[in-house]
């Protein structure tokens, strides 16, 4: 019988937890928990890029090799003159920055390193220099119909007759595979993973006012020649009174014809467009990448006719080519700003 006390249910209760076996425990040490991985300062997440844009970034550091190579053998042949692309070893600055500034960027875009940043790059330079082809295009081959003075790397030619030589060839191919290169970051850039936290967002605005007006500058700078020949004084043996006699100097970027007249305009609006669109792309570093391409651009230009200017006897640095330079400096001061606005992000 079952007494009211329980027991029974106590007894039962010893049995089993007599039949119990023991718990095994492993003993030593542990092993240390895995650190978290590191988040950047501006919360950057880069994803796996597509192989279209790795392809891009090939394109783009090889047209950086082929343009380096166009450096070396003569450009054209004007007027039985053979004419080289840089117009000495002082122009060798201006003739590689941008082959240089290709190839850097091409290969981390082709590593898959900061994609976006070398997708806005080579989108945007590929936009600039679309406008620079249909130029080259029509130096070779058109510019012979309407002839003109020219300035080519500091020496004032006629075009009265003109041959393309290697260095053209290579010049015109290297803009042609940075045009591919733009075209190819263009269409992968939606299916590129890379964010951040939006560091930049405040100053987007004041970015984007400061650019379009460096673009605008930079638009009615390169209108007329960065180098110009200066106006002679003449004076008259009989009166003895001084004359002002103007001389026929490079022909400005929107007073050729046909080919040269479409690619000035299309450099002109691409330009300001890209202007306003570099300062808004995502994440910051691709805002970086955009204001990069188009310093480099225009600083080519403008150190294009300060290297004319220098080389040449019969030409002098003009105005515009003074504010291109500065455009150019300024577009420089506003892609180490971009880069340098960063913060943590909002915990």
């Amino acid at each position: 019988m079952v007494t009211r006390d329980g027991s029974t249910r106590d007894r039962s209760t010893a049995a089993g937890s007599g039949s119990a076996r023991p718990t095994a425990r492993r003993s030593g040490p542990r092993r240390p928990s895995r650190p978290a991985p590191a988040v950047p300062a501006d919360g950057l997440v880069v994803g796996d890029p597509p192989r279209a844009a790795r392809l891009a970034g090939l394109l783009l550091a090889l047209a950086g090799v082929v343009g380096v190579a166009a450096l070396v053998p003569t450009y054209l042949v004007v007027g039985g003159t053979e004419v080289s692309s840089t117009g000495g070893a002082g122009g060798l600055p201006a003739g590689l920055l941008l082959p240089l500034a290709s190839v850097a960027v091409g290969a981390g875009l082709a590593a898959g390193r900061a994609p976006r940043f070398g997708l806005a790059f080579a989108g945007i330079t590929g936009a600039l220099t679309t406008g620079l082809l249909l130029i080259e295009l029509y130096r070779a081959s058109s510019s012979t119909v309407r002839p003109g003075i020219e300035v080519i790397a500091g020496q004032r030619v006629l075009t009265s007759s003109v041959d393309a030589g290697p260095g053209w060839v290579l010049g015109a191919l290297a803009l042609a595979l940075t045009v591919l290169a733009g075209v190819l970051a263009v269409g992968s850039w939606g299916r590129t993973v890379m964010d951040d936290a939006g560091a930049l967002d405040p100053a987007r605005p004041a970015l984007a006012g400061a650019a379009v007006l460096l673009g605008v500058g930079a638009v009615l700078c390169l209108v007329l020649p960065a180098a110009d020949v200066p106006d002679r004084i003449v004076t008259d043996p009989t009166t003895g009174l001084q004359v002002v006699v103007e001389q026929d100097g490079p022909q400005g970027l929107l007073e050729r014809p046909g080919l040269a007249l479409l690619g000035g305009l299309l450099l002109a609006g691409a330009v300001v467009l890209c202007s306003v669109l570099a300062p808004s792309l995502r994440p910051r570093l691709a805002a970086v990448g955009g204001l990069l391409a188009i310093a480099v651009v225009v600083l080519v230009a403008g150190l294009g006719g300060l290297r004319d200017a220098l080389v040449s006897d019969e030409l002098e640095w003009t105005l515009p080519g003074a504010g291109l330079l500065l455009a150019g400096l300024g577009y420089v001061a506003l892609t180490l700003l971009a880069w340098r606005l960063r913060r943590a992000p909002a915990r």
